[in-house]
């Protein structure tokens, strides 16, 4: 399944019609508290996938992730070499809780169950996904180091309570690290992470990606767009977690030329979209992403995993 721009566009906007965020199922009563992992959920449609599960031989023979800043550009690929190597299958999530009656038909996508994300999780899990960095998946595209038999890279965009109560100790079940894309302008309002959960998410092993102050269009961006929507973002999530940020994730997934040399000059070294089809003169800045629907079971979303990508 794939969306087109207006689509996305669309239901982003519904989701954000609908941020005021009442609490809901599976928020932490204290939002600074750690949350420990689950028992995995029960789900049948998870019987249906094959494989085994991801194992540490197979980990120990994917290349190691350098820091995608030491890879010379003289040995990075062209564009042609890049978008000839078989793309990384990359799930995008928003918010994982239940739905409400006040969500919409569209806000539905981008909203998915509880029960049902742990169940996807367990799919992969099951199928013999292995999750990989962004900077294990920088080295594979410019370069086509190694990597783990079915790689697959899980973001989380938007910067939702639920990601670190639900989605974290969900992924420790299975030993996976995941990319969490931050927009700060919500950072430490209810129903949202705190600075303190992105650091510790940053300590444990996944990587923090910018996602503007306020998910505001890039395509839109002029004067001083650039310094309050990348500048000071990207500033403080350096200062949080102590680590340069080498990955962007464009608001609504939309995109324009115009913005690559911008994000390449601020130090950014790849750049993620959504389903949309990769500008074939810099795929490193349309990095494709799908996004894992609240409608999906576990077989639909592996479908739809091998269809995409």
């Amino acid at each position: 399944m794939k969306f087109s721009s207006a689509s996305l566009l669309l239901a982003a906007l519904a989701v954000a019609a609908c941020d005021s965020k009442t609490a809901t199922t599976g928020e932490a009563a204290n939002s600074n508290a750690t949350v420990e992992a689950a028992p995995p959920a029960t789900d049948p449609a998870a019987a249906e996938t094959s494989g085994t599960r991801a194992t540490a031989t197979d980990e120990a023979n994917a290349t190691p992730a350098p820091d995608p800043t030491t890879i010379p550009a003289g040995k990075a690929g062209d564009a042609a070499a890049i978008l000839a190597r078989p793309q990384v299958p990359i799930l995008c999530y928003h918010q994982i809780r239940d739905w409400t009656a006040r969500d919409s038909k569209g806000a539905k996508d981008y909203i998915v169950p509880i029960a049902a994300f742990k169940a996807q999780i367990k799919m992969l899990a099951d199928s013999g996904y292995h999750t990989i960095s962004p900077d294990q998946l920088y080295a594979y595209m410019t370069t086509g180091a190694k990597l783990p038999s079915k790689p697959i890279m899980l973001t989380f965009d938007d910067t939702d309570l639920d990601q670190f109560t639900v989605a974290r100790p969900t992924l420790e079940q299975y030993g996976y690290k995941a990319m969490y894309f931050v927009m700060t302008v919500s950072l430490g309002r209810p129903h949202y992470m705190t600075k303190a959960m992105v650091k510790q998410l940053s300590d444990e092993g996944n990587i923090i990606g910018s996602h503007t102050w306020d998910h505001h269009n890039v395509k839109k961006y002029q004067g001083k767009d650039w310094e309050t929507q990348i500048d000071k973002p990207t500033k403080t999530l350096e200062e949080i977690t102590g680590k340069k940020i080498n990955y962007f994730a464009y608001p609504f997934g939309l995109w324009n030329t115009q913005a690559f040399p911008e994000l390449k000059k601020r130090g950014f070294v790849a750049a993620f979209s959504l389903a949309e089809k990769r500008d074939q003169q810099d795929p490193m800045f349309t990095i494709r992403r799908i996004i894992a629907s609240g409608y999906w079971s576990p077989k639909t979303l592996r479908n739809n995993i091998v269809q995409s990508f």
